[in-house]
C-alpha cells in the first residue's frame, strides 16, 4: 500500500501544476438600452448569487455592440472616459446614423456631461480624430497632429479610451494607430487601465425604479461585490451583494438587483464597492448619481 501512495501523490502534485491559471473577463461592450432592458440578474438582496465554475469565461468576451437603429431611430452607445488615470464608461443615445465609429470619436472628443465631469471624468481625445477604414476587424485611426504628443502615460490613456470605444461594435476587435501600425491595438491591451470595480449600469443621471439592476466587472477579494442605495441625504435605502464571475486576481461580470425604499422621487446615488478583507471598510467605492424613483 505505502508503494502505491508515494507515486499518487506525485500524479496529484502534477497534475495541479498543469492547471491552467484562472483568467477573467473585460466585460461585453454595450448591447443597448432597448436590447438589455429585460435581462434576468443573477443576484438580488442579501443572497449571493451562484456562480457555476463552468461558467467562467477564459477568454475576454467578444464585442457586442450597437450597430444597428433602435425602432426609435436611436443607438446607444458606451463611450470610455478617464478617471484618476483609469478607464471609466459612459453612456449616450442619440439618433442614428450610418457612420456610427465617426458618432462615437465626435462624443468622446467632446466629453463627459455636466454630470460626468462632478464625478471626475475628463477626455484626453481630441476633436478630429477619426477613422479611415474598417477591415479584417480592425479600425484604422487617423489621429489629429500632436495625438501622440503627450508624455508615455497620457498618450497610453488616451489610444485606451479609442480602443475601448471603438471596439463596442462587432465590426472592430482592434485598432490602428497609422496607416503603416503592424501591432494594432484590444481592448486587452489596456486591461491594466480598469480600475477594480467598473459599473456600466445604470449611467450616471438614469431615472431608475425599485428594484434596480447593477451591473459591470470586478476584479475584487473573493469576487465579492456590494452595492448600496442612498437617498439624497444620504441614507441607505438599500443594500445587496453578488458574486462576479471572477475575483481575487481576475476579472469578472457581475449583476445584482437592489431594493430600495423612497416616500418620494428625488436625486440619490448608486454605490458599487469592495469590502476590506482587513478592516472591514468600503473600499474601491465607485457612486452613481441617479433620479431614484419613489416605491419599493
Amino acid at each position: 500500500m505505502r508503494r502505491l501512495i508515494a507515486p499518487l501523490t506525485a500524479l496529484l502534485l502534477l497534475t495541479a501544476g498543469c492547471a491552467p491559471a484562472r483568467t477573467g473577463t473585460l466585460g461585453p461592450a454595450p448591447a443597448g438600452a432597448s436590447r438589455t432592458a429585460g435581462a434576468t440578474p443573477t443576484g438580488a438582496g442579501r443572497t449571493p448569487a451562484t456562480v457555476s465554475p463552468t461558467t467562467r469565461p477564459s477568454t475576454p468576451a467578444a464585442p457586442t455592440g450597437v450597430e444597428e437603429p433602435s425602432p426609435d431611430g436611436t443607438v446607444t452607445l458606451q463611450l470610455w472616459f478617464t478617471r484618476g488615470g483609469k478607464l471609466v464608461p459612459a453612456r449616450r443615445t442619440l439618433p442614428a446614423t450610418p457612420a456610427t465609429s465617426r458618432l462615437a470619436l465626435t462624443e468622446l472628443a467632446a466629453g463627459p456631461s455636466l454630470a460626468e465631469t462632478a464625478t471626475g471624468m475628463t477626455t484626453l481625445v481630441p476633436a478630429g480624430t477619426q477613422v479611415s477604414r474598417i477591415a479584417g476587424g480592425v479600425a484604422t485611426l487617423v489621429p489629429p497632429a500632436g495625438f501622440d504628443g503627450d508624455d508615455a502615460a497620457t498618450v497610453r490613456l488616451r489610444r485606451a479610451q479609442v480602443v475601448w470605444t471603438l471596439t463596442q461594435f462587432p465590426t472592430v476587435r482592434r485598432v490602428a494607430f497609422a496607416a503603416n501600425d503592424t501591432t494594432p491595438a484590444a481592448r486587452g491591451d489596456f486591461a491594466d487601465l480598469l480600475p477594480p470595480i467598473v459599473v456600466t449600469g445604470p449611467a450616471i443621471g438614469d431615472r431608475v425604479t425599485s428594484p434596480v439592476t447593477v451591473t459591470g466587472t470586478a476584479d475584487v477579494f473573493e469576487a465579492t461585490v456590494s452595492v448600496r442605495v442612498l437617498d439624497a441625504a444620504g441614507r441607505e435605502v438599500g443594500t445587496a451583494f453578488s458574486t462576479a464571475t471572477c475575483g481575487s486576481g481576475c476579472r469578472g461580470d457581475y449583476r445584482v438587483r437592489v431594493g430600495y425604499r423612497l416616500d418620494r422621487t428625488g436625486p440619490g446615488s448608486i454605490e458599487v464597492y469592495e469590502v476590506s478583507a482587513r478592516d472591514g471598510s468600503r473600499i474601491n467605492v465607485v457612486a452613481v448619481p441617479v433620479v431614484l424613483t419613489a416605491g419599493g
